[in-house]
């Protein structure tokens, strides 16, 4: 179930808007589209203080950066994360968590994209600004997971 263009037939696609792989099937992600991914807040997912861990807003962020690029890229194209810049404004103790990412710019070998995480009352709780690599699939050497 996916809103993102056609690609070449040996590229898996997720069956499900629930999780693309270990990580983000534990982290409960939901994909609402390839910009916006959700998680519900439990307490697996709450730091000692009480509120939601840190790493479970980045990753928000970095697959949602993730699959909004993945829908714009082209047949026999990867990508991977060189680096994320996130801002933590608030954080939250409960209910459901979204990240919104777009693309801003992207060319034959890098993107640089831009995320939002917000929470069930549209409080803005993190931005980031990422960038990320684009390369041909042969570079993978027949490392690339099936999904």
């Amino acid at each position: 179930m996916s809103d993102a263009p056609a690609t070449d037939q040996s590229e898996p696609e997720p069956d499900s808007p629930r999780g693309i792989d270990d990580v983000s099937r534990f982290l409960g992600m939901r994909w609402e589209s390839a910009e916006t991914v959700s998680i519900e807040v439990r307490d697996e997912l709450i730091n000692p203080a009480g509120l939601l861990s840190g790493p479970v807003a980045y990753a928000l962020v970095d697959y949602s950066m993730g699959s909004a690029l993945w829908a714009r890229k082209q047949p026999g194209e990867r990508i991977a994360t060189i680096n994320i810049s996130i801002n933590y404004l608030r954080t939250a103790r409960e209910g459901e968590v979204r990240c919104t990412s777009r693309v801003d710019r992207r060319n034959d070998r890098v993107a640089v994209l831009s995320s939002e995480v917000r929470d069930g009352d549209d409080r803005l709780l993190a931005t980031a600004i990422g960038s990320f690599s684009i390369f041909p699939r042969d570079r993978l050497g027949g490392h690339e997971r099936r999904i």
